[in-house]
């Protein structure tokens, strides 16, 4: 079988052979800033928390409040 028959027999079964790498690619790459999107949201989440523990809370977990805040107020990108 050459490399037309291939192409002709999956546009056969109602998909365009060529095309469905690019949807793939695309699904990948919208999946891929999904995450990334995700990841900052819970960065910034988790810098919010630190904002609004007592410094007994702080004190637990090792981080002084001047270290708190100075995560906290971190931009979520980074």
């Amino acid at each position: 079988m050459n490399t037309i028959d291939t192409f002709r027999g999956a546009e056969l079964h109602g998909r365009p052979a060529v095309r469905r790498g690019f949807v793939d690619r695309i699904v990948f790459v919208l999946g891929s800033i999904a995450r990334q999107v995700g990841r900052m949201l819970e960065r910034r989440r988790s810098r919010l928390a630190l904002l609004e523990m007592t410094d007994e809370q702080l004190k637990d977990i090792g981080v002084s409040r001047c270290d708190a805040h100075r995560e906290g107020i971190r931009p979520f990108w980074e």
